[in-house]
């Protein structure tokens, strides 16, 4: 299924150049191993507040990926987490970021390509 792309209306960022900034704060949250954890939840935040002017659009989906792979990480997280104690945590935690990084850059790959990210593997 192809979309339509929305026309730019020349006020402020794009829809698409939003959402690559979007995919870069999240990059930088994970490449910066949580220090700069606050470029996350910028991304989240910025996700959360424009996914409606996305509605309809190619964008849409991506400000849902973007959300969703967020919330699984973080539940992903705190279940390696509470693994370490008993000495699992550790591969979990590995299979939780290989995850995280798989997802943000298949979505970012497909917002590069004018689709929509999808769930097949």
């Amino acid at each position: 299924m192809t979309e339509v792309l929305p026309p730019d209306d020349n006020r402020g960022l794009s829809m698409r150049n939003l959402t690559h900034v979007m995919y870069g704060l999240f990059a930088i949250g994970i490449i910066s191993a949580g220090f700069l954890g606050v470029a996350t939840i910028a991304a989240i935040v910025l996700a959360y507040l424009k996914r409606g002017d996305a509605v309809g659009t190619l964008y849409a989906s991506h400000f849902d990926w973007v959300i969703r792979t967020f919330w699984w990480s973080v539940l992903w997280f705190l279940l390696s987490a509470l693994a370490t104690f008993i000495f699992l945590g550790w591969i979990t935690g590995i299979i939780a970021l290989v995850w995280l990084i798989y997802r943000i850059a298949r979505g970012w790959l497909a917002l590069f390509s004018g689709q929509a990210p999808s769930n097949e593997f």
